[in-house]
């Protein structure tokens, strides 16, 4: 079945709008799991436990479950489903076969990759309440299981609508460290755990989820004062400090505070074994459980390494995989990683693009032309993203000619020069300004905002081309924000001596 949800260029920047727009996302469902299920409603054998172990190996089929039974058309209690089991109840089978027929279904491939990646850690996030909760609240298990695969679903029709987003958060904030408030505002115009909360409200999702968002969001005090005792080494301080404060003790010892450790178990392992924000929520576990951390952080690995064996997909990166990497390694986010070199045939297609540049006499009509033939090279040498821009003289403007890699709008950018002391200075003669890490904060703040709003990377190539020392074009380029190969760099300067051989070629054409 195709899938026919249509998210807008533009994300939303208000809460209200994101509850809406997340609402309307259909969560395509993995065709294996999908037919299962449906071969299973259609066996009379099978009980409503049987479909309901079935269905858990699709999270986003469980989603749609209990999202359809919590709704307030379909029910006139006041309470949510709390477990599949009593969604499905609610429902019954024949209205739960039609809700099938009606979901988006896709070969698990083919589901977006970011999509497939929070699907997997709320998988993982379930194991790790199974295995360390759900046994010692036996009664409670069900809620334990079905909030802790649920906690996460705001997240999954956003992965599904704006993965790019979610992506480039993980990038600036675990992995660079930038400040979540000023990152949030900036790429959602609200706070995450915000939106989480609100679209779990929305959909009426079990009273475990929404409370776990709740104390994120209304009850940190409290949990920084816990996890300031969970801090101390001593356990018997441990409890002395928690006997003198009885009411934080109560509140800790909350069950449904199981789903909210399980999950950042989860989330904080996927950046590596040996990081502050899973220590901080494994000396959480280890209080709850009143246990040692070494015995805790024990417990989490072997649920880990149980998880990878029912869940780990190809493609994607399951924590358990760290487990055999030195102590102190991390996963790098993939824009952290420098791109691999361009292939061979790339770099035949690149010499005979710069072979048919220098060739003379010049085989180019006009500039749009010759630019057209710039473009492809610097693509053929490992450029991502690129944008070639000419000097209009007369009017004093660098404006769009030939774009790669970029959105539409980028084709119609005119930026003026007087305006900009950088751009004045690359337009003064030739030259070539490289963005590093090391250099970024002192010259990304010097470029004009629309260039910076397309090259937001802290790796980028900047080079003014010339003939007879008059500059007549600007290349701008890099390998989509990661850090840049060494050969591809190389090729790039070269690539540039060939344009600009390619400018004067064709300047004294009718010499």
């Amino acid at each position: 079945m195709p899938i026919e949800t249509k998210v807008p260029t533009q994300a939303p920047t208000t809460l209200e709008a994101w509850v809406k727009l997340l609402d309307s996302v259909r969560v395509p469902v993995p065709k294996e799991s999908h037919d299962r299920v449906v071969q299973a409603i259609n066996d009379s054998r099978r009980s409503l436990r049987d479909i309901a172990e079935l269905m858990q190996d699709s999270p986003a089929l469980v989603l749609c479950v209990m999202r359809e039974a919590n709704h307030p058309a379909n029910t006139s209690l006041a309470d949510p489903a709390e477990s599949l089991e009593v969604a499905l109840n609610r429902l019954g089978l024949g209205r739960t076969g039609q809700l099938l027929a009606r979901l988006p279904v896709l070969p698990g491939e083919e589901i977006p990759p970011v999509l497939r990646q929070f699907l997997m850690i709320s998988q993982h996030a379930t194991q790790q309440a199974n295995g360390l909760f759900a046994s010692r609240l036996a009664r409670l298990w069900q809620e334990i299981h079905w909030g802790s695969l649920l906690f996460l679903s705001p997240l999954w029709p956003l992965a599904m609508a704006y993965p790019k987003l979610l992506d480039t958060w993980e990038l600036r904030v675990i992995h660079k460290g930038e400040d979540a408030a000023e990152v949030e505002q900036e790429l959602f115009g609200v706070r995450i755990m915000q939106l989480c909360q609100a679209v779990a409200e929305h959909w009426r999702l079990p009273g475990w989820v929404t409370q776990g968002y709740r104390l994120l969001m209304d009850e940190r005090e409290q949990l920084a004062q816990v996890l300031n005792i969970a801090r101390e080494p001593d356990p018997l301080e441990q409890q002395h400090r928690l006997d003198e404060e009885p009411a934080l003790r109560r509140w800790f010892n909350q069950p449904p505070n199981t789903v909210l450790l399980a999950n950042g178990l989860a989330l904080a392992a996927q950046v590596g074994w040996d990081n502050p924000h899973l220590l901080r929520w494994q000396l959480l576990t280890a209080l709850y459980l009143q246990t040692s951390l070494d015995d805790v952080q024990q417990q989490v690995h072997q649920q880990a390494a149980a998880s990878a064996r029912h869940h780990a997909r190809h493609a994607l990166f399951h924590p358990a995989e760290a487990l055999i990497w030195p102590w102190q390694q991390r996963r790098p986010h993939p824009d952290m990683l420098t791109p691999p070199p361009p292939s061979a045939e790339d770099l035949v297609r690149w010499r005979t693009l710069c072979q048919e540049l220098l060739a003379q006499p010049s085989p180019f009509t006009n500039t749009v032309h010759l630019a057209t033939q710039a473009r492809e090279a610097l693509l053929a040498c490992g450029m991502q993203r690129i944008m070639l821009l000419s000097l209009d003289k007369a009017n004093d403007y660098l404006r769009v000619q030939q774009t790669a890699g970029l959105p539409k709008e980028a084709a119609a950018m005119a930026l003026p020069i007087t305006q900009n002391k950088l751009l004045q200075k690359l337009v003064s003669k030739a030259g070539q300004l490289r963005l590093t890490p090391e250099n970024h904060t002192q010259f990304a703040a010097l470029l004009p905002a629309p260039l910076r709003a397309f090259f937001r990377g802290e790796h980028v190539l900047l080079r003014s081309l010339a003939v007879s020392d008059q500059v007549l074009m600007l290349a701008v380029a890099d390998q989509d924000g990661k850090p840049l190969a060494d050969v591809s760099v190389q090729a790039f300067g070269k690539t540039a001596q060939c344009i600009e051989r390619a400018l004067a070629l064709f300047a004294n054409r009718n010499a």
